[in-house]
């Protein structure tokens, strides 16, 4: 007679037993491969795989899958729901990670050098990467709902399985990708493009430039080109920087990505056994996936997904019992997790993250974000290699280590190369340079110079200088002192006329990123793209200037425009305010709404207003300026 599956297989104990050590296991592997982990490698290494390979074998022999699979959903159905909760939370911060994914020399460059296909592209999905944020965000959350309550589990690990394994396959090109070897690109240019007539000009000097056809309309050329190496995969978006202070490192979550894989194969190899669980089992692994996605909120400093997790749990069993004909059932469920995750993502694109892990949330100390960041320290390896076992010994150049060991007197050993090993890593500072919101000298119009520190650097900006007659040319000409050689100037041919001031030739703009977390307080306005903006409250948005300006609080707007789009917007909506550029990417981390308000205090942030939640002059005035 067939043995009946079970979750305790033949033995609970045993069972439980291999499990927790099966996943002790993957633990010390992932160690191994842990640079932290280094000098204990190896042995992390061979007791991962003693204890991996001893326990598999357990519980295929104690029939122990049922309870494997069971625990692996958990896991990965609680990951699987903060994951998605996570990126559901800024869908438009994890577009802008697919974007760059999708550039040519990302991605693609894998596909161009595996299969010679240098015309291949992911361009054309980048129009829909914010849909495809959101479809990912979603489908994520719904299979973590579903792996945890048991529900079209061969579906569930089907579709799980195929998700992590692209997901893999994602980190470990960013885990690998190398920003120094090239890869060949064929790019197509109309022949009325002027970049067009440059790479023609361009082939007859430089061999990794070659025509492949040019007809009247079109040039088609092959060139070899660096790849764009992300640095983040955005798995988690900004909350792991936003709460840990720092993002999974590439390899970090390639490995995690293995882990995950790991475990749904259990899921995956126990699906024909696996039934939708009982309402016993059900409150066995609703409360042990709330634990897990407990966990992950305390870690991510958002408790949030607390509740979204009880109530999509819950009311996808309830949809179970009173969804009736064409909803009593799993595909029901299905559609309850997805009508409220695609609410949840709907309200955050039409306000604002609930959850802001950004330098710029509401509560930010900008000036600390600008100087958080940490010098690495590093130190020279001298690496060594045997010439029988080709292992290698790495060593300090310094160190007394390396004078007594006088390797180099060996002849079994041979010098290799030398590294920079990191003592302390570089940490960049959460708020980059990038934040430097400027106006040329050249555009400061009457609305900038009513900023202090505008009307101050212009004034603080004139050198003194000599006025010089060129007799040859009878010309005159601005020589400041510093430059001014007698020497260069002989008097038959140049004549002094009189000391004079000019402007500065080396400073040709003023910031006011100082200016910004110094004030007293300040209103900025804040716009990716003054084009693309919604300008639906532009009349709140100008009464709170007029506000500001007879408070004495200043109101700046930053944007990324030209100065001639500047004026246009300023003509056509009447917004006489002072305009400052910044970096357009630097604009997006700032908020996700275009346009935004934000209400600085000494260089804290006390408020956030997307463009939809902008309040009148009246709200406005009595809550920020009086």
């Amino acid at each position: 007679m067939k043995e009946k599956a079970t979750i305790s297989g033949r033995s609970l104990i045993f069972n439980v037993l291999f499990i927790l050590l099966n996943l002790t296991g993957i633990t010390f592997i992932v160690m191994g491969f842990h640079p932290n982990f280094e000098e204990q490698a190896g042995l992390f290494k061979l007791l991962g795989m003693i204890l991996l390979i001893t326990t598999i074998g357990g519980l295929i022999l104690f029939k122990g899958r049922l309870m494997m699979s069971s625990v692996a959903r958990v896991l990965v159905g609680g990951l699987f729901i903060v994951s998605g909760l996570i990126k559901a939370n800024d869908p438009i911060g994890f577009s802008y990670k697919l974007e760059e994914y999708f550039e040519d020399g990302a991605l693609a460059f894998r596909i161009k050098e595996w299969f010679s296909a240098p015309g291949f592209s992911l361009e054309f999905f980048m129009e829909y990467a914010l849909l495809l944020s959101v479809i990912i965000c979603i489908v994520e959350i719904v299979l973590g709902v579903l792996l945890i309550i048991g529900g079209k589990i061969k579906l569930a690990a089907w579709m799980s399985l195929f998700m992590m394994l692209f997901f893999t396959f994602l980190t470990w090109h960013t885990a690998n990708c190398d920003g120094t070897m090239k890869f060949k690109d064929r790019d197509t240019y109309a022949m009325t493009d002027p970049v067009a007539a440059m790479k023609i000009e361009e082939a007859k000097t430089n061999k990794e430039l070659k025509i492949i056809s040019q007809t009247k309309t079109e040039l088609i050329v092959d060139e070899m080109k660096l790849p764009q190496c992300v640095d983040d995969c955005g798995c988690f978006g900004d909350a792991m920087k936003g709460s840990v202070g720092r993002s999974l490192a590439p390899s970090e979550t390639y490995w995690k990505d293995i882990v995950l894989v790991y475990l749904i194969l259990w899921i995956f190899v126990a699906q024909w056994k696996t039934k939708p669980n009982t309402r016993k089992e059900n409150l066995v692994f609703v409360s042990t996936s709330i634990v897990v996605i407990a966990f992950f909120s305390w870690v991510f400093g958002w408790y949030f997904p607390i509740f979204f997790s009880l109530v999509a749990l819950f009311g996808a069993l309830w949809m179970l019992r009173a969804g009736g004909k064409w909803f009593g059932n799993h595909y029901g469920s299905a559609f309850f997790v997805k009508l409220i995750s695609l609410a949840l993502a709907v309200y955050v694109l039409t306000y604002a993250p609930l959850k802001d892990y950004r330098a710029y949330a509401v509560g930010s100390n900008l000036k600390e974000k600008m100087n958080d960041g940490i010098d690495g320290v590093y130190e020279s390896m001298l690496v060594y290699k045997n010439k029988k076992t080709k292992k290698t010994k790495e060593y300090s150049s310094t160190s007394k280590e390396y004078t007594d060991s006088k390797i180099w007197e060996d002849t079994d050993w041979v010098y290799e190369s030398m590294v920079q090993k990191a003592i302390i890593p570089t940490k960049i500072p959460s708020i980059t340079d990038q934040f430097n919101p400027f106006v040329a000298f050249s555009d400061v119009s009457e609305y900038e110079m009513s900023i202090p520190a505008v009307s101050s650097a212009i004034a603080n900006s004139k050198v003194k200088a000599l006025l010089i007659k060129d007799l040859g040319y009878n010309s005159n000409m601005e020589v400041p002192f510093e430059e001014y050689n007698v020497t260069d100037f002989d008097a038959e041919s140049y004549v002094i006329l009189d000391t004079i001031e000019m402007d500065n030739p080396n400073v040709t703009d003023v910031s006011i990123r100082d200016f910004i977390v110094d004030a007293k307080k300040i209103v900025v306005l804040s716009s990716q793209n003054l084009s693309k903006g919604d300008w639906d409250g532009i009349k709140d948005i100008k009464a709170i200037n007029e506000s500001c300006k007879k408070k004495g609080i200043p109101f700046v707007v930053i944007c990324g425009a030209t100065r001639d789009e500047i004026n246009a917007f300023r003509k056509k909506h009447g917004l006489y305010a002072p305009f400052f550029v910044n970096d357009e990417t630097e604009l997006k981390a700032i908020t996700r709404s275009n346009p935004s308000i934000l209400v600085i205090e000494k260089g804290i942030v006390k408020a956030k207003y997307p463009f939809r939640l902008i309040p009148n002059k009246e709200n406005f005035t009595k809550k920020h300026l009086n």
